[in-house]
């Protein structure tokens, strides 16, 4: 049987996925098969396996962390919100369609076998497995057959960590009200406490320490410092998606849809000093940046209306006719065309016009396509022309099939929006471009060093700018970096000590 630990939280956010993939890095250096579990995910960032199987990129991160390939029954059950009040479930990598919460909260105890058939395989490769929760195992409504905090750490028989987050305050009543709110079987499955995101002395801790210890009978195993990790966030919580970006003279634009996925696209540009990426809300913010990106999203018919509702069209458009690139990335790149329609009800049915950017035209359809890509930029047009020829890689996932016009001397109406002649972009028919407006179905498709400053030194070189850095590391080779600091900084944070005797105590 393989060894395993559990991060469990006292609430979203408060550090379960890094503290997770720093551990799974830990045991890699120390000799140990590790792999990563997380039987339940619920966020709009996925990634696509070898095999063409969806799942959660939070998972993704902490197999990279932990030297393997990520699968898919290190995150069997991915639930992608589509509204407020239901999201489109994918068991063991495929979408078996959407489902109300209340339905799904019914549903879910069928997916015991699935749970446990992922973990089972995870043991025959694993000699570490490092479980992640969700949310927090104090949420007492949703404890009747929980399936993703302490409901798994008793089915697989695992030790738990729990984590809090000093940054938003009250950490000790945070740690001390979750475990009140535990069965006492429950409690004595928690092995360790963590403080996490602390700033500044942490001998000021002490005597809150000693007193948390004192009232709950567990140990902190660790003060863990705010880190400036660059490893990819969980989803809509990231910090990212609210801060003003960092200043620099290159001045990237997303615009942040209500359901935009995988938002991890952009991470590469955070190499450069020069180069500031901000998530745009309101179309008064946009203003006019140097390239500005339509990202994906998990419902397109509703997020191009509110992109239309929030004045962000002519905003755009404006900004378009004064040579600023825009780049659409999958659902941002079905907004770009002349109409996406839904006859299937896939995301709530109807169709709409699109921006009218591109001569492409979006039907979406029942069946998903996830699938990795390897291919090349055919013929790139306009500002980033220099991409042309270039080796990419990536992935899709989307339910729409696209098809351009006015290619390969097939003429159509659509074909005489704009101006310019029309070009293939990402080879396979995954993207077209006209002068400087790109749209593709490629997630990851930035994250080639080569890549990357092409379209950063065509930005420079528009604005007349010299930078300080145009030469990167591959984004697979950073993210190697940033996780050997992250081991670093939980070693000289952490009683690793005490974290291998939990390991010990597994199955109990």
């Amino acid at each position: 049987m393989s060894k395993v630990i559990m991060i469990q939280g006292t609430m979203s956010n408060a550090g379960k996925s890094l503290l997770a993939a720093g551990l799974c890095r830990i045991f890699r250096q120390d000799g140990y098969r590790t792999a990563p579990f997380k039987s339940q995910n619920m966020a709009l960032n996925s990634f696509v396996t070898e095999e063409g199987l969806e799942m959660g990129r939070a998972q993704v991160v902490q197999a990279e962390a932990a030297g393997i390939e990520p699968l898919v029954c290190m995150n069997p059950i991915l639930l992608k919100p589509t509204d407020d009040e239901g999201s489109q479930v994918i068991v063991n990598g495929r979408s078996i369609g959407n489902m109300k919460a209340r339905d799904y909260f019914a549903f879910k105890k069928q997916l015991v076998p699935t749970i446990k058939d992922a973990f089972r395989k995870l043991e025959e490769i694993a000699d570490i497995i490092v479980i992640e929760g969700a949310g927090s195992p104090a949420e007492i409504n949703l404890k009747e057959n929980d399936i993703v905090n302490m409901g798994l750490a008793e089915m697989v028989g695992a030790p738990v960590l729990l984590v809090g987050d000093i940054d938003r305050g009250g950490v000790f009543a945070q740690l001390l009200g979750t475990i009140m709110l535990l069965e006492e079987s429950e409690k004595e499955r928690v092995r360790g406490l963590v403080i996490n995101k602390f700033r500044g002395d942490a001998s000021l801790l002490d005597s809150g320490i000693e007193m948390l210890e004192d009232k709950c009978g567990i140990a902190v195993a660790g003060v863990i410092p705010y880190m400036d990790i660059k490893v990819e966030d969980e989803d809509s919580l990231s910090g990212r998606l609210t801060s003003a970006g960092s200043g620099g003279d290159i001045d990237i634009a997303v615009i942040r849809l209500p359901k935009l996925s995988n938002f991890s696209d952009m991470d590469v540009f955070g190499q450069f000093p020069d180069v500031s990426v901000r998530y745009v809300s309101r179309a008064g913010e946009l203003g006019e940046p140097d390239m500005i990106v339509i990202p994906g999203s998990k419902s397109t018919i509703a997020d191009l209306k509110w992109l239309r509702a929030a004045g962000f069209e002519d905003c755009i458009k404006k900004c378009s006719s004064k040579g600023i690139p825009v780049f659409g990335i999958c659902g941002g790149y079905q907004m770009m065309g002349e109409a996406v329609s839904d006859p299937e009800v896939v995301e709530g049915g109807g169709s709409i016009k699109g921006l009218g950017m591109l001569p492409v035209t979006t039907v979406l359809a029942g069946e998903k396509k996830t699938c990795r890509y390897s291919g090349c930029f055919e013929d790139a047009a306009g500002l980033f022309s220099g991409l042309k020829g270039l080796a990419a890689e990536g992935y899709e996932i989307h339910m729409g099939r696209t098809v351009i016009a006015g290619m390969n001397g097939v003429s159509s109406d659509a074909s005489q929006s704009g101006s310019g002649q029309l070009s293939g972009f990402t080879s396979e028919g995954t993207g077209c471009c006209r002068e400087n407006i790109y749209g593709t179905y490629i997630h990851g498709i930035f994250d080639r060093a080569e890549i990357a400053e092409t379209i950063v030194r065509a930005l420079a070189d528009k604005k007349g700018l010299s930078l300080q850095t145009v030469a990167i590391d591959d984004h697979r080779d950073f993210k190697e970096k940033e996780y050997d600091r992250l081991a670093d900084i939980l070693r000289a944070s952490m009683d690793m000590d005490m974290i291998y005797d939990m390991l010990e105590e597994a199955a109990f």
